[in-house]
């Protein structure tokens, strides 16, 4: 049992790519670094048609600061690591600094800076989304309370201390200006302030009034937008990161009135957000049509690190509820988002690409019809409840009644509270992983994956190393004799701790992702169906507490070599899931590739799915099992092991 004392120190790396802030892993610059890039990006295609007019420079102050944020975004720019979008941003970078240098027009810079914006988010933590905001009678008093002096009482930059400022506040009626502005653009102006203008941080307001001061001065040069009667309407987390001005040169979809109408009073978007984030099925809708406007514009990596987003941070966490009520469409659907991937590139057919997109959405717009019509029934919601926690809590469930089971059976109860702390402390820990998530840092559905993976590869290993350990114990009175006199030594200090390790990686694996999945169908649950959620939940529990005692108690009975027989096959078979599952779980996050069988099929439970990736790895587990197994039935080989 010597690989135990490894665990804990393994353990560490893997929980370490998860709870690292997505910007640390990827770019080498912190969240605000990386936003404060974003808004000099989005400032400079703003203001340089007040530096720069027909070729000639029209203010020195302004075209001075132009050049250096242009210069800040190419130092910022080699510090990020090699990669795709690192390239895209450095070569944006310096074409941007070249066209203010050759003093080039407006709508060039304003390409250049779109697209550097576009690459920057691409990089950056996912964005946290307001839940709510101020009532508009709030949001006006609180802007004439914080604002007033310098942008004026209607915000056109006509306060009593404007006439002294330079560059002079802005001016929020301007059409053309808060077309080229986002609403992040605004709020991390609010909250960061302007190097170089009078524009200070409001540090003292909270994060619901600087957004609510955002969302007002975004909204002033809108007002009296009409809703559109057709066409697409942006998500919020769309309205937030994208001005007007990009959002109708990369999503012609959408309609530029609806656009215009939802910054002008963005409350309808509103109302789809549930529990501090979008619905899936929305997120998955708005990440697959930003993939769509990369893949467009040749940005071949960012597009497919977009797709990846649209089936882990939005379809995935809806699949569970879906299931309940169409299984096939889930099943297309999800095959269909893991297929686009492979065609994100440039050799490939941007008319198949279109129809792909396009059929995608065509089934998550049917699956959000579905959904609402249904609203999820009390009954479904109850079998999604129950299976939830069935499914997901069944594997742990198996490690740690088979790690506690053989500690009794061999004598070793007073290490019963190893396994106790490794399940207690990762179900503390997956619920601190959770609340971070939602405030202190950005756990990815991509980085959620490569835990998920890691964890269940590592598990896979430990668990048929430990079967093979306890096959070898099996076989004559001789090998019985050295497990009753020799447990104590083989079940070190050090294993004990190993013991922990694997209980607590079997258990926390599960836990964040179940909190996710049971927070993802309280979007489809209404006030009053609550108990049939909970009822579902405790139904779960229940289920795996009788399974729990069942194997508990069998394994009581059983003689210690029939014992160590039967629960060396538990081990083996959940090697066999987990490894399909680790496959699985790190090609969603691409970190494998995906090589589709020629015939579709799956089986959850049992960790197959039709890639001959995943297949390949749960082959080779299955033929060294069977190989332990029969060589155990080989009387030659079991007299010389006796010897």
């Amino acid at each position: 049992m010597r690989l135990f004392p490894y665990l804990a120190r393994l353990f560490v790396v893997l929980l370490a790519i998860t709870m690292i802030p997505a910007q640390a892993q990827q770019t080498g610059l912190s969240e605000q670094q990386l936003r404060q890039l974003m808004q000099m990006a989005e400032y400079i295609g703003v203001d340089y048609s007040e530096a720069v007019a027909d070729g000639e420079v029209i203010n020195t102050d302004e075209y001075t600061e132009m050049e250096e944020f242009a210069q800040l975004l190419m130092d910022r720019g080699q510090q990020l690591p090699d990669s795709p979008e690192a390239r895209v941003i450095r070569a944006e970078a310096l074409a941007l600094q070249g066209a203010i240098a050759r003093k080039a027009s407006l709508a060039a810079v304003q390409k250049h800076t779109a697209r550097l914006r576009q690459g920057l988010l691409s990089i950056a933590p996912a964005l946290s989304l307001p839940s709510a905001l101020l009532s508009l009678n709030e949001s006006r008093a609180l802007y004439r309370a914080q604002c007033t002096s310098c942008h004026g009482v209607e915000g056109r930059g006509d306060g009593p201390l404007a006439a002294a400022l330079e560059p002079a506040p802005t001016n929020f009626h301007e059409r053309e200006r808060a077309e080229n502005r986002s609403l992040l653009g605004l709020y991390d102006a609010i909250s960061n302030g302007i190097d170089g203008t009078a524009m200070t941080a409001f540090k003292n307001l909270s994060e619901q009034q600087r957004w609510s001061l955002a969302f007002y001065v975004g909204s002033l040069a809108f007002a009296g937008e009409a809703p559109a009667e057709e066409g697409s309407e942006p998500s919020l987390q769309d309205l937030v990161m994208y001005s007007p001005a990009v959002l109708r040169s990369d999503r012609p979809d959408l309609s530029v009135q609806s656009v215009a109408a939802l910054r002008a009073d963005p409350s309808a978007l509103f109302s789809k957000v549930q529990n501090g984030s979008e619905a899936p099925l929305e997120v998955a809708r708005a990440q697959l049509q930003r993939s769509l406007a990369a893949y467009r514009q040749g940005d071949y990596a960012n597009a497919h690190t977009l797709a990846i987003s649209a089936y882990l941070d939005g379809f995935e966490l809806a699949e569970n509820a879906l299931d309940s009520v169409d299984a096939d469409l889930r099943v297309a659907t999800e095959r269909a988002l893991l297929g686009l991937r492979a065609q994100l590139n440039a050799g490939s057919d941007p008319r198949r690409v279109e129809a792909q997109v396009q059929g995608i959405l065509e089934q998550l717009t049917r699956a959000q019809s579905l959904m609402a019509d249904s609203s999820l029934s009390d009954a479904a919601l109850f079998i999604a409840s129950l299976v939830i926690l069935l499914r997901e809590g069944l594997e742990a469930l198996l490690v740690v009644i088979a790690l506690v089971a053989i500690l009794v059976k061999t004598g070793r109860r007073d290490a019963l509270k190893f396994v106790h702390l490794g399940w207690i402390g990762a179900f503390a820990a997956g619920v601190a992983t959770w609340v971070a998530a939602q405030s202190v840092i950005t756990i990815s559905g991509a980085s959620r994956e490569v835990m998920e993976g890691l964890a269940a590869l590592l598990a896979a290993v430990v668990l048929f190393y430990v079967g093979f350990w306890m096959h070898s114990k099996t076989r004559t009175q001789e090998w019985q004799n050295y497990i009753q006199d020799s447990i104590n030594r083989s079940l070190s200090t050090g294993a004990l701790w190993g013991v922990a390790g694997l209980a607590f990686i079997a258990v926390y694996r599960e836990i964040f992702e179940t909190i996710l999945f049971y927070q993802a169908l309280l979007t489809q649950t209404s006030a009053t169906q609550y108990n049939a959620l909970w009822a579902g939940m405790a139904s779960g529990a229940a289920l795996l507490a009788v399974l729990g005692f069942a194997l508990m108690h069998y394994s009581a009975r059983l003689p210690i070599g029939k014992f160590f027989s039967a629960t060396t096959y538990i081990l083996l078979g959940l090697s066999f899931v987990l490894a399909g599952k680790a496959v699985a779980a790190l090609q969603e996050a691409a970190w494998i590739g995906i090589t589709p069988l020629p015939v579709a099929f799956s089986f959850d439970w049992l960790g197959i799915y039709p890639t001959w990736q995943g297949i390949g790895l749960q082959a080779a587990i299955l033929a060294a099992a069977l190989w332990l197994i029969l060589s155990n039935h080989n009387p030659d080989r079991a007299a010389l092991k006796s010897v």
